[in-house]
């Protein structure tokens, strides 16, 4: 029986005094301006418009006529305008000179046109966003498949988020699950689609259309926290290829048991990385190399091609590092590992491609 070792605190358990809502789905923003700048502007806009009109009234107040004390005066122009441009109309101050009732026809009537148009016009377009968000969703919903899902994008999911997207894979496939809706709006703004909640319920992985995904990558900060992702990620999807990472070593083995794919160990790795870069800077540089997709050497899987089928490794055009035959691992020494069969995959050093 294996038991979870727990450490730290977790970027999938932070944000305690973030409260989730709602598990909601963000797709990746457009540039629009601020909401408050909007209502801000239109603001703004409706109180020239109605100055204007109080303005042209004070103009021709003497073609005005208050029923309450006849003369009119700078605040009945005021109260006569907003009354005006509402369209409340109440009647007791009226235009009854000829400048002033062209002045009505001519200049305050497509005021109050214009003020209408700012203040509907800002519903109007708050409720059209919110339809038009509403179908960018069901269409995103629609046509994903075969996508990446990423759960937790702190260091270690950008990082290996960064690694895919070199490898080709468009932004618009790639989903990001987080609990801190901080983090998912960043997301957001770097074109990602993001899902706010907590990834250990399945709710919030379905939100992610994770039973659809190809690929899951699982980089949490707590390992027992992997440990929940990784099954419910696995009951949901069992033929997506899952990848998650743990602290502890001794915690490999369950993340495999519970379905992953592949575990790293980070902790472990970067240890590694460092013991060899102590005992040859060199070959630490070239690791690292090879670990950073896009540039310099990049260690890639490859099919074999019919033209390398039944030749030895040796004879291939790239260096190869191991042969993948079925379940087996085979290094590129070993006797079994030639001559190359068509089914076999490869995993061989090439030169990074420069960038398109």
């Amino acid at each position: 029986m294996f038991h979870v070792k727990l450490h730290g605190q977790d970027a999938m358990a932070r944000g305690a005094d973030e409260k989730l809502v709602a598990h909601r789905v963000t797709l990746p923003r457009r540039v629009v301006e601020r909401p408050l700048k909007q209502v801000g502007e239109r603001l703004l806009m409706a109180l020239l418009v109605l100055a204007l009109a109080v303005l042209i009234v004070w103009l021709d107040r003497d073609g005005y006529h208050d029923n309450a004390d006849v003369k009119v005066d700078f605040l009945d122009s005021v109260y006569y305008a907003t009354v005006t441009l509402s369209t409340t109309g109440y009647g007791d101050i009226v235009p009854y000179s000829d400048s002033a009732r062209l002045a009505n026809i001519l200049l305050v009537t497509p005021l109050r046109i214009l003020f209408l148009i700012i203040l509907v016009g800002t519903t109007l377009e708050v409720l059209t966003e919110k339809t038009r968000e509403e179908w960018r969703l069901n269409r995103w919903r629609k046509n994903l498949r075969e996508h990446t899902v990423v759960v937790g994008f702190g260091t270690k999911g950008r990082s290996a988020l960064q690694t895919l997207l070199s490898t080709g894979l468009p932004k618009e496939r790639v989903i990001i699950v987080d609990p801190s809706s901080k983090v998912i709006d960043m997301a957001a703004s770097e074109g990602f689609t993001g899902v706010v909640g907590d990834a250990t319920r399945s709710d919030v992985l379905l939100r992610a259309e994770l039973q659809r995904a190809r690929q899951i990558v699982i980089a949490t900060q707590r390992d027992d926290t992997a440990v929940l992702v990784t099954l419910t990620a696995r009951q949901l999807n069992r033929g997506a290829k899952i990848v998650a990472a743990v602290r502890e070593e001794e915690n490999a083995p369950l993340l495999r048991q519970s379905g992953a794919d592949a575990v790293i160990t980070s902790a472990s790795a970067a240890g590694r990385l460092l013991g060899l870069s102590v005992l040859s800077p060199s070959a630490g540089t070239v690791m690292e190399d090879l670990i950073h997709q896009g540039s310099g050497l990049d260690l890639i899987e490859r099919p074999v091609k019919k033209s390398e089928a039944g030749r030895s490794v040796r004879e291939t055009e790239d260096l190869v590092v191991s042969v993948l035959r079925g379940h087996r691992l085979l290094p590129y020494d070993d006797p079994h590992a030639s001559p190359l069969q068509l089914t076999d995959r490869l995993i061989v050093i090439v030169r990074a491609s420069p960038p398109a």
